[in-house]
């Protein structure tokens, strides 16, 4: 009988196209994967993977069977996904994964209705960047995610899976209290030539988008520092250390020191739930996503009215990416 972990290996490689990539993907290492498909190739006795340069490619057997790696782990996934709905409640592990706002920003209140309303249901929460909460969606490994693109820039997400918006999440341009445009309504990014930035970490989805954007308005970035948690970038433009773009959701209280004024053209990121589409009749999933979305209904309100406060670009409450 085909193993299943060991078919899983397989179908990663076929996706992701090198050992190291699949391993990569699977949070195990090449030597795991190595493995796996060596004892792979014993149970059925075939080839599967064959040198090609110095990578890997799939023989005319390892395709095949990776083919039906594919349809065999989505049948399972929708088998389970029956079984629950057979039940007609949440049961069980919900394994999700978020980047760091939307953890602090949406999942307290959303983590405490999942426990009060469904007590057999057993949520585990990962906080993660997007990237890599799409790659443990499609492999398995999550559930559901929480992720999140930039107006643009959107996310390019993999087949099969479904998706629901949750919010729009506005954000300020965050600077020391006596930079020269704090006191302004409104700001252009194109204002901010000469300043220094604090940026998320290289490589990140986030500071990617930070590059691409400045650089379509003209700026050339002056990166002067790199955090990743908003709070650590906000105390450093407290201490007048460089400004930074600040998203509303997750963000605590502003520091003394440091003024929020927003965009005149909006930045916003749209932020999404996803899940594996055959896993979609789920009751754990679709609670879940529910009791989010009620979440960012709260967030939405409560930056209505802070804006219909006076909108001083300073929300009290609403920093990772």
């Amino acid at each position: 009988m085909l193993n299943l972990d060991r078919l899983r290996t397989l179908s990663a490689i076929a996706r992701h196209g090198s050992v190291s990539a699949a391993a990569e993907g699977l949070h195990v290492t090449t030597s795991a994967v190595s493995q796996q498909i060596a004892k792979l190739e014993r149970e059925t006795g075939q080839q599967l993977l064959a040198k090609n340069g110095r990578g890997i490619r799939l023989t005319d057997a390892g395709r095949l069977l990776a083919d039906h790696a594919a349809r065999i782990l989505s049948q399972v996934e929708l088998a389970q996904a029956e079984l629950e709905a057979h039940r007609g409640r949440p049961v069980g592990e919900l394994r999700m994964g978020a980047f760091p706002t939307a953890v602090r920003g949406l999942f307290p209140s959303a983590l405490a209705a999942l426990r009060a309303e469904h007590p057999q249901l057993r949520p585990r929460l990962q906080e993660m960047e997007p990237d890599d909460s799409v790659r443990g969606v499609v492999r398995g490994d999550l559930d559901v995610a929480v992720v999140l693109d930039w107006y643009n820039r959107p996310l390019s997400l993999p087949d099969g899976l479904a998706k629901e918006p949750l919010l729009d999440d506005p954000s300020d341009v965050a600077m020391p209290s006596d930079h020269p445009l704090a006191g302004r309504q409104f700001v252009e990014l194109e204002e901010f030539a000469d300043d220094e930035w604090i940026s998320w970490p290289r490589a990140e989805f986030c500071h990617d988008w930070l590059m691409f954007t400045l650089r379509s308005k003209g700026v050339e970035p002056r990166i002067a520092h790199m955090a990743e948690e908003h709070q650590t970038q906000l105390a450093l433009i407290a201490a007048g250390a460089g400004i930074a773009v600040s998203p509303r959701l997750g963000r605590g209280p502003v520091p003394e020191g440091v003024s929020m004024v927003p965009v005149r053209h909006p930045m916003r990121r749209h932020v999404y739930a996803i899940w594996r589409a055959d896993a979609d009749r789920r009751p754990s999933i679709r609670a879940a996503v529910a009791e989010l979305r009620k979440a960012a209904e709260v967030v939405e309100a409560r930056d209505a009215a802070d804006a219909g406060r006076g909108g001083d670009g300073r929300p009290p409450s609403g920093g990772g990416s």
